[in-house]
Order: C-alpha cells, then sequence, then structure tokens
C-alpha cells in the first residue's frame, strides 16, 4: 500500500520478549514464563536472533496489512515490495549498504524460530513458526532487480488482523536507537496506552519480562539513563522506591488531559505480572 501510512503493531510482540535487544548477534535462547504464557526462541549459529531493529519489519507489514484490510481489500500472508518501500517507512536509508542491512534482517527473521502458547486454546499446546516463513528477491528477465517477496506466519497474521491486538505506534519509535528502550516504548505503549493514571512494573519483573542477557545492576542502570533523558515519544517516565517494597518502574501519557499526579495513580493490577 502506497503512502504514508499509520506504523501499526502487534500487541504480542509489544508485550513479551521475542526480539533480542543487542546489536551483536546473540545465540542464547530467549526462555520466558509467566502463569500460562510460555516463550521460547531460538537461533541458529549464522544469523543469530531477530533482534528488535529487524522487528521493524514486521511493524511494516502489520502496517500494510492493516490499512489493505480497512481500505476493502483483501490482504494476504504473501507480501510484496521494494527494498526502498520498506526501509523508507521504517525510517532507515536507502543506500546499498542499507539494502544489505535489510537482506541480513531477512535472514533473522526467517531464521529464527518460535514457540509459544499464547492465543493456544489449550495451555500444553505450542504453535511454532518463523517470523518470515520464506522471502526471495525478484528480478526480470534481464536480471534487473523487481523487489521482494515474503511470507509472514499464520499466527503473526491472525493477530494483526484482530483490531483487539493491533496498535497505532509513535513514529518517532524507529529513531529510537536503543534496544532496551525500542522494547521499553513498545511495552509502555502496550500497557500505558492512553490510561489516565498510566501503570507500573516492578524493575526486577521488567528484567525478565524484556529477555535481555544484561545483568540486572546493569539493566538498572541503562533503565535509569532513559528515565533522566526521557526519550520515550507521548510518556513520561520515573522510577519509584515504594517504602518496605521492590523498586518501581512509571509510566503515564504526557498528555495534560490525560495524565494525573504520578503520586495519585491507582494502585497496582493483577496485570503487570502478564
Amino acid at each position: 500500500m502506497p503512502g504514508d501510512l499509520a506504523p501499526r503493531d502487534a500487541q504480542d510482540l509489544m508485550a513479551y520478549p521475542f526480539f533480542s535487544l543487542a546489536k551483536s548477534k546473540r545465540l542464547t535462547p530467549i526462555d520466558f514464563k509467566a502463569g500460562t504464557i510460555v516463550i521460547r526462541v531460538e537461533a541458529v549459529a549464522e544469523h543469530g536472533l531477530a533482534t528488535i531493529w529487524d522487528a521493524d519489519v514486521l511493524i511494516w507489514a502489520a502496517s500494510q496489512i492493516v490499512e489493505a484490510r480497512d481500505l476493502g481489500l483483501k490482504p494476504s500472508r504473501l507480501m510484496a515490495a521494494t527494498p526502498y518501500e520498506i526501509l523508507s517507512f521504517i525510517g532507515r536509508g536507502v543506500s546499498a549498504r542499507d539494502y544489505d542491512r535489510l537482506k541480513a534482517a531477512l535472514d533473522r527473521l526467517q531464521s529464527t524460530t518460535v514457540a509459544t502458547s499464547i492465543r493456544q486454546p489449550n495451555e500444553r499446546r505450542m504453535h511454532r513458526f518463523s517470523w518470515i516463513n520464506e522471502w526471495k528477491e525478484k528480478a526480470d528477465p534481464h536480471g534487473r532487480p523487481l523487489g521482494l517477496e515474503l511470507i509472514v506466519p499464520d499466527w503473526f497474521y491472525a493477530a494483526v488482523l484482530d483490531d483487539a491486538l493491533v496498535l497505532t505506534i509513535d513514529r518517532a519509535y524507529f529513531r529510537l536507537t536503543g534496544g532496551l528502550e525500542r522494547w521499553l516504548y513498545r511495552l509502555v505503549r502496550k500497557h500505558g496506552g492512553r490510561q489516565q493514571h498510566g501503570w507500573s512494573f516492578d524493575v526486577a519483573y521488567l528484567h525478565t519480562k524484556s529477555g535481555s542477557l544484561s545483568p540486572l545492576k546493569h539493566f538498572t542502570y541503562d533503565l535509569r539513563d532513559i528515565v533522566r533523558r526521557q526519550t520515550l515519544p507521548g510518556y513520561r517516565l520515573t522510577l519509584e522506591q515504594p517504602p518496605d517494597a521492590p523498586e518501581r518502574l512509571a509510566f503515564a501519557p504526557v498528555d495534560a488531559a490525560a495524565l494525573a499526579p504520578l503520586g495519585k495513580r491507582e494502585p497496582s493490577r493483577a496485570g503487570d505480572k502478564l
């Protein structure tokens, strides 16, 4: 779909640890369990785990699918585009080096395998897939490039077609350079939404939820730096130390009409452990 589409993200991808937050190659699997939710993400040695920057391709795909559906067209898991169209949408350059990086991202998305109980009717059942089933470069009979094709998995496609499972995100997200701040924005957007009183998480649980390999001490240091810089578009973050309770990260919309004093936040909900 042409035009300046609103970026859309799948809420399941925003709420759980599916991607590496490091720019260096990660081979260590992601293992996460919370209640009935189970996630295991594995890499191959050649490519490593798909990263949170690679996930920009999935945001592009979700945006395309939703736009096509809303215009009354029939969307498909098979998608065709030029590298220029994808790179422009996600705010990247369009040099030969950027094209090569896009291809590397597609390789990681295709080779990373996911097993999860999310949206499975029986908690013992697991859905297994790769972020991209397959992808290929196209060319005409004279070898001139015609763009690329990719097929997204049914698990992702079904989530994107469900209005309740998709959120619009701020385009400024693509300008966030740190893996942790990118992950944190998606989590904040998912849980904070436009709720008047915001939301909060235990810092230690955030560390677990991120899937980061960084020790908790380093994770907390990086979190404090993000709070100090206030880089997440649309939200204000604070670190709170309740008496006789673990440190918490609190966040709320910056819109004056929607933002209540952080000191008057509603009690923590059961949802902050999901």
